[in-house]
């Protein structure tokens, strides 16, 4: 009878609880959603002014590329608007254009940046890396899950420095 007694290879997983189980953050600020808003809104409104004046190239291949990019904007700008980041006891996870997920099992190191004064423009971010080099960035404007970010960086950071 086969008995596999060798130990587990590699470091053990990262083990992390949130204060507030499934906690959601929008991830991106008020200030920079209306900023993007008018951002997009502005592009469009000078293609269209263009186009309805003949001053494009509305019927070229350059005006349908002009079209194609204004569109792209309008796609992220909704992304922007919607987008919500979670934590949970299995891991961080961002919706945006392709959802992000990140195992918390997996975390090698945690970084949070932040750019203090200009947090109601800048969203502060959550910058983990796997034990593989996969890396993430995740982006969150509620207090409550800033400081989890801060907790959970400050734990993996003493978690990985005992091993």
């Amino acid at each position: 009878m086969f008995n596999n007694t060798l130990p587990a290879m590699g470091p053990p997983p990262f083990k992390f609880i949130p204060k507030t189980a499934g906690l959601t953050s929008p991830a991106y600020s008020m200030t920079f959603k209306v900023l993007a808003t008018i951002i997009v809104f502005g592009c469009s409104a000078a293609f269209l002014q263009n186009w309805w004046t003949g001053r494009s190239a509305g019927g070229t291949a350059g005006g349908g590329w002009f079209l194609g990019a204004v569109l792209l904007l309008l796609y992220t700008w909704a992304n922007i608007l919607r987008s919500t980041t979670r934590i949970d006891d299995q891991g961080l996870h961002q919706s945006w254009v392709w959802n992000k997920h990140m195992p918390l099992r997996e975390l090698a190191y945690g970084k949070l940046i932040r750019v203090r004064g200009l947090e109601w423009l800048i969203a502060p971010r959550l910058y983990v890396r796997t034990l593989m080099g996969k890396f993430a960035v995740f982006y969150a404007t509620s207090p409550e899950m800033i400081a989890d970010f801060e907790r959970l960086v400050i734990e993996l950071k003493a978690f990985r420095e005992m091993r």
